[in-house]
């Protein structure tokens, strides 16, 4: 069995100013869904994004750990970008950080895998 949830989807959309972000992960031949909706704006995006995913992981682990997107972004590193995410472990207050690599083809990914990489340790303690 794999020791970490697997991205299976993410699918957004817009309707006006709003977006909806729903993120799919699959963890012991069950899948999860977690949502977001809030501004349509470029810069809000990966936002959106990072909270679908921490919605999904919540139900991953059945509320047995709350977490808090504090900051995504993006960054130059030499001729690749990266994503990266702080997320806050709430019974702690312990802060995590993860990365990855970002493809043209899919940045909304790169943020999904960079959430996951900042929690992946605590969420083998959990499941």
């Amino acid at each position: 069995m794999n020791e970490r949830p697997a991205i299976i989807r993410i699918s957004e959309s817009v309707d006006g100013d709003d977006a909806r972000v729903m993120i799919t992960l699959q963890w012991a031949e069950t899948v999860f869904h977690g949502e977001a909706i809030g501004s349509a704006g470029a810069s809000h995006r990966a936002r959106l994004v990072g909270e679908a995913t921490l919605d999904a992981v919540e139900k991953v682990t059945e509320g047995r750990i709350h977490l808090d997107l504090e900051a995504v972004a993006t960054q130059d590193l030499g001729v690749v970008q990266v994503a990266l995410a702080q997320v806050n472990l709430t019974e702690t207050g312990e802060s995590l950080v993860g990365s990855a690599l970002i493809s043209e083809a899919d940045p909304s990914a790169a943020t999904v895998r960079a959430i996951l990489d900042a929690i992946n340790r605590r969420l083998a303690t959990v499941l």
